[in-house]
């Protein structure tokens, strides 16, 4: 009897140096202690879109890493999880199993439209998980039926509106002709684009559909040159087959300015346009790797990767810093990390400095960041050159 009490004895007298030390050492305990935040990724190493898939992957390694260098979040140290998805839905969504499955995600990276329609069930059933990616569909702009995602940057519809808004500031009454991929991407802002065109004073005179990445585009071209626009917009190709459109046009003696969204605009896609390609425009929600005005963020990026990095490196890195800035409100107001919470914390971004990726503070009110710049392509210095300031819708 007596033996067991000194035993006990022993072990309370354990526990309570080992709780002593711990309030001696509340700092390091914690650390041990702390959950981390993990960052899930169904990200396209491979496949069609492995273009972007390798530079959105740097981009959330290259985050991740300044962030835990400077100690983590609130003292968490941050994980980054990724798989390979070839850019296929059924993969994308296995890989998101697995990942869910064997690690505690907080955040998470999706590949496509596809793969963010599919997993919106699943992410609503988990309700730990906020989740962003590649896609910029219009559809997912919708707080009501995707509560648990955002975009970064704009929707499609959104980017056409930043082109229109230039376009009515530059030529008011221009006419402006569509031209886009029969594809769901291809189509996602057609209907809705036209009629803010004819608000903004501008009018549609053609919209030309194509199959996705066609190459035999003569006859669209005549149809193109007939209806004359002061602008042509192409939406759901990443370059084929607008550099066809442009040579033929310029060929026929089209005088339209050209123009692209998104995942036609990073540097070297615009460069692959070679001589037709100059002058070409877009709208980009990001600053680019070389822009020479004052971004403090850029300079560290340049500093770790002292080459050029792509358009989707820094949507892969902004994703990273709207993610991880939403888990530290979280943190910063004791709420767990749960789906609801992370989001009404990225929904409580006002006024917020990404370090001059994007050139002007962001407010961000519901799922997109309706925020653009457009810019030129000069093929002499190889470079996309602003030409407007950033607009805001």
């Amino acid at each position: 009897m007596q033996r067991i009490s000194q035993k006990r004895r022993r072990l309370m007298l354990g526990a309570a140096a080992t709780g002593a030390a711990a309030l001696a050492h509340p700092l390091s305990v914690l650390a041990q202690g702390a959950e981390e935040i993990v960052i899930g990724g169904s990200i396209p190493m491979t496949g069609v879109f492995a273009f972007a898939g390798v530079g959105i992957n740097a981009g959330i390694q290259d985050y991740v890493k300044i962030v835990n260098d400077a100690g983590g979040i609130k003292g968490r140290k941050v994980r980054y999880v990724p798989e390979d998805t070839g850019y296929k839905v059924d993969v994308s969504v296995a890989a998101f199993k697995k990942i869910t499955s064997q690690n505690k995600v907080n955040v998470y990276y999706g590949d496509s439209t596809g793969f963010a329609k599919t997993i919106n069930p699943e992410l609503e059933r988990n309700g730990n998980i906020l989740m962003a990616g590649a896609s910029f569909a219009s559809e997912l702009n919708d707080p009501k039926k995707y509560p648990n995602q955002f975009l970064v940057g704009p929707d499609y519809t959104e980017m056409f509106g930043i082109l229109l808004k230039h376009i009515a500031k530059e030529k008011p009454g221009a006419k402006v002709a569509f031209v886009y991929s029969d594809s769901e991407f291809g189509r996602d802002p057609i209907e809705k684009s036209e009629a803010e065109a004819k608000k903004l004073g501008l009018s549609v005179p053609i919209k030309i559909m194509t199959p996705a990445g066609s190459v035999d585009v003569s006859t669209e071209v005549i149809k193109l040159r007939r209806a004359a626009p002061d602008y042509t917009i192409f939406h759901g190709y990443i370059l084929a087959p607008i550099p066809e459109f442009i040579t033929q046009g310029k060929q026929q003696g089209m005088k339209s300015k050209w123009m692209g969204t998104f995942w036609t605009m990073d540097s070297s896609t615009v460069m692959k346009m070679g001589e037709a390609g100059d002058g070409f425009m877009g709208v980009m929600p990001y600053r680019y790797y070389y822009d020479t005005e004052k971004a403090p963020m850029l300079e560290k990026i340049r500093a770790m990767r002292p080459e050029y990095q792509s358009t989707a490196y820094m949507q892969g890195f902004l994703a990273a810093m709207l993610f991880l800035e939403s888990a530290k409100r979280c943190l910063d107001a004791n709420k767990p990390l749960t789906g609801a919470n992370l989001k009404a914390a990225h929904n409580s971004i006002k006024d917020f400095d990404t370090g001059g990726l994007i050139g002007v503070p962001l407010t961000i009110t519901g799922n997109s960041i309706p925020v653009g710049r457009v810019y030129k392509a000069d093929m002499k210095a190889q470079k996309m050159v602003a030409a407007s300031d950033w607009i805001k819708l």
